[in-house]
């Protein structure tokens, strides 16, 4: 159990590395192509990287005062009381990654930006509702440039795969 221990502070201390916040939405983009493509492994790999993506960076040597309010907003949410409320809630990310897969996976871009910007829109309000205003702002920024640039790939890849389409079919 110390070991397991050990390992969360270890892992707890390089969340606050700001850089893996900005990488973690970009985790959607391979797990879309990988829905897409129909890989079961791709998909499963991706949910692993995502979720170990938080301990890749070092730990700050000073981490920001509102990234340790988001983190402690966050922490205390998670090892707080649970109720019905707070299960229905956290059953949306799964439900999410769920709908994200069968969106792409039948080929359908524009479902898929659906869930992706009510999923990214979504965290967002929670953020805000379980952070302080600077924690919240802090959590901001690297949501919304990774809304945007999965955002611009995914509207790039669907006019690639039309425009792919009407060459194989000309009239």
């Amino acid at each position: 159990m110390e070991l397991i221990n050990d390992l969360a502070t270890w892992a707890w201390a390089r969340h606050h590395n700001i850089a893996s916040w900005y990488v973690r939405p970009l985790f959607l983009l391979p797990f879309c192509y990988f829905a897409y493509r129909r890989s079961l492994s791709g998909i499963t790999i991706t949910l692993v990287a995502l979720a170990t993506s938080m301990a890749w960076f070092p730990a700050p040597a000073t981490p920001s005062p509102a990234v340790v309010e988001m983190l402690a907003a966050e922490r205390d949410y998670l090892f707080g009381p649970w109720n019905a409320a707070k299960v229905a809630v956290s059953l949306i990310i799964p439900a999410t990654f769920t709908a994200l897969a069968l969106t792409f996976w039948r080929r359908s871009f524009t479902w898929g930006l659906v869930v992706i910007n009510g999923a990214v829109l979504f965290k967002i309000g929670w953020t805000y509702a379980v952070s302080g205003a600077a924690g919240a702002t802090a959590h901001l920024v690297p949501a919304l440039a990774g809304l945007v640039l999965v955002n611009a790939i995914v509207l790039g890849a669907a006019r690639l795969v039309a425009r792919r389409r009407t060459v194989a079919r000309p009239a």
